[in-house]
């Protein structure tokens, strides 16, 4: 049964993607739930607490029901603020931190920042570093990089590589690239000696033919690229190549970005560089 739509509030001292991300996955076990999903970032003094306040308040007179409020703030100030308001208040922070210094019989820092600031600088620096590297590395065009590489995604256009490349370099600052297949790689079955050399890079993503023919057809829609005989025989070669040079692959049909980033590192043993 279809439950009416709920306003959340995902509240935070800083950018608000702590909050974001750990309120999303809780949010993604109720189906059939909508939500409408507002981030307030930066609530670091009592007026722009007290606005945050009145912004939720006028929500919950409007809708007739109260939101949720996922907050990641550290100053308790500001946290007694929010908690005043009438929605129901859940503080990731709080619900862990007093555990945490109970069970380490220390009191924690509770400064603002650490968790996606620059604090680290030569974290945020190999971050920077590892993303240019997928982003010059994309489209197979550029090879010459490749002995920098940690893993070098294949597979047909459209299945997953550029993202997951990305998130890889995001998230862990690990050197990504991307080798796009093309009609080269198709008609002969076989891949370009740059990648050969470095065969223990390679992994394949491929996905349903089905999938792929829909996200090509959002792209170019009634051309060859995202017709449905085009589509099958592309991942057709491109898994018999996969087969022939026993490169590891994953299908991406029904996976997040976050998960085949996971399983080809689980997979492959690459070292997680940084933690996010």
């Amino acid at each position: 049964m279809t439950m009416d739509r709920r306003t959340v509030f995902f509240v935070s001292d800083q950018t608000g993607v702590t909050a974001e991300t750990m309120g999303h996955s809780l949010l993604t076990q109720f189906d059939g739930q909508a939500f409408r999903q507002v981030t307030l970032p930066f609530i670091s003094t009592v007026d722009k607490a007290e606005e945050a306040v009145r912004r939720i308040n006028a929500t919950a007179e409007l809708e007739g029901v109260r939101p949720v409020i996922f907050s990641t703030l550290l100053q308790e100030d500001m946290r007694n603020i929010i908690k005043s308001a009438h929605g129901l208040f859940l503080d990731f922070f709080d619900a862990f931190l007093g555990p945490l210094e109970q069970e380490l019989n220390t009191k924690s820092s509770r400064a603002q920042g650490k968790a996606h600031g620059m604090a680290d600088i030569g974290a945020y620096t190999l971050r920077i570093n590892a993303t240019n590297f997928a982003l010059a590395n994309d489209d197979g065009a550029i090879t010459r990089d490749y002995d920098r590489a940690d893993l070098i995604m294949v597979g047909v256009s459209r299945s997953g590589k550029t993202p997951t490349c990305l998130y890889l370099a995001l998230q862990y600052g690990i050197f990504a690239a991307n080798y796009p297949f093309a009609d080269e790689e198709f008609e002969s079955g076989k891949i370009p000696q740059a990648l050969v050399v470095h065969h223990r890079k390679l992994y394949g993503l491929t996905i349903a033919p089905e999938r792929l023919q829909q996200i090509r057809n959002e792209r170019k829609p009634n051309s060859k690229y995202s017709s449905p005989a085009q589509v099958d025989y592309e991942v057709r070669a491109a898994e018999a190549i996969f087969r022939r040079y026993d490169i590891p692959c994953i299908n991406t049909t029904e996976c997040s970005i976050e998960e085949i980033a996971s399983r080809i590192l689980d997979k492959t043993g690459v070292e997680r560089r940084l933690r996010p």
